[in-house]
């Protein structure tokens, strides 16, 4: 008789989860939670070059240092290189991270989002319906908010005035979502991220650019003069909240009178829209201040008026979270500021 062994014996009993964008800053976060909590993982990752793929194949390496990590680099535009991986891995979960990000890149390539986030996007909700998955995740953000000025954002208020490209392309992926929810009962949920940041974050991304250019002693573009607010979450505390909704599929309700007052769950579909963020409206000023004194450092800093596309703040109302899940990210930003530097100082050796 065959002898199992110790990993043939987990492979036997623990879930199987997909994730989209394994390589990239939240995707790498969730699939080492994951990971850590005995799931096997496999990634699927297309390793663009909008930014630093050697960052993006450190990422994976950490990751494949664990045995129930495996992973697929490929496009996601690539209907038939997704369904090969998803079709040989038989996932109990999608989670779907996957995407062309970023407000400034949006106007000088828009197509990216459409092909990425529109086409990549259709593909993995086709191959989670052919799949039969337990729950599809799939990653909104808060941009969908647009010119919304009624704040703390919660999920049930329209977001019908997106402002760039990016953000009108993640609207329509929750409307892509919800269609293919109600016409095959596919349990969905869409999470709208507020201002994610935190160890081997992007280097686009506002404290990345930051924290290397105070310490190279050049200077940071500050938007809207500093007059701008954000929820800046700690991305630990988002993954952690993925973690927990993969958990909180969401069931179609038998009449609209089943969902409850503030619930974003369809009156006819078993999908959800769900806010992940720190509950906490942050100056960009004082975000700067916290870098600065992390760093024992004072920012040169150059003041420009708002970007276009660029909204003045996001703040999250995260109470539909917490009652799904009992959780909510707490982190400060000051702490969150600190394990960045940590991690950016280790990382560049700086």
């Amino acid at each position: 008789m065959e002898m199992k062994t110790d990993r043939d014996e987990r492979r036997s009993t623990a879930r199987r989860i997909l994730v989209t964008g394994t390589a990239g800053f939240i995707g790498y976060h969730l699939a080492s939670l994951l990971l850590a909590e005995g799931f096997e993982v496999h990634g699927f990752d297309g390793m663009t070059d909008y930014y630093d793929v050697n960052l993006k194949h450190r990422r994976h390496q950490q990751l494949l240092q664990n045995a129930g990590f495996s992973a697929t680099e490929a496009m996601l535009e690539d209907e038939d290189a997704f369904w090969r991986a998803a079709e040989a891995f038989e996932p109990d979960v999608i989670v779907h991270l996957a995407a062309q990000a970023g407000v400034r890149y949006s106007l000088e390539n828009p197509r990216a989002y459409i092909d990425s986030n529109i086409v990549g996007t259709f593909n993995v909700m086709e191959a989670a319906r052919k799949l039969s998955v337990e729950h599809l995740l799939m990653a909104s953000t808060s941009s969908v908010y647009g010119a919304n000025d009624d704040m703390p954002f919660t999920e049930v208020e329209k977001a019908d005035t997106p402002l760039t490209i990016y953000a009108a392309t993640k609207k329509a992926n929750e409307g892509m979502a919800h269609s293919y929810a109600h016409l095959w009962n596919l349990p969905t949920t869409m999470f709208r991220f507020f201002t994610v940041y935190g160890p081997w974050g992007r280097p686009d991304l506002a404290l990345y650019k930051f924290v290397d250019a105070i310490l190279d002693d050049r200077p940071i573009d500050i938007y809207n003069h500093g007059d701008m607010y954000r929820d800046f979450t700690y991305v630990d505390d988002l993954v952690r909240a993925i973690r927990l909704l993969i958990d909180a599929a969401p069931v179609r309700p038998e009449t609209k009178d089943d969902v409850e007052a503030g619930d974003s769950l369809s009156p006819v579909a078993p999908y959800r829209v769900v806010n992940i963020g720190n509950s906490d409206k942050v100056r960009l000023l004082d975000f700067v201040d916290a870098i600065e004194a992390e760093l024992g450092k004072k920012a040169i800093r150059n003041y420009m008026p708002m970007q276009m596309g660029d909204v003045p703040a996001t703040w999250a109302d995260a109470s539909l979270l917490q009652r799904l899940t009992g959780y909510r990210p707490r982190t400060d930003f000051r702490d969150g500021i600190a394990h960045f530097v940590a991690w950016f100082r280790d990382y560049y050796q700086k």
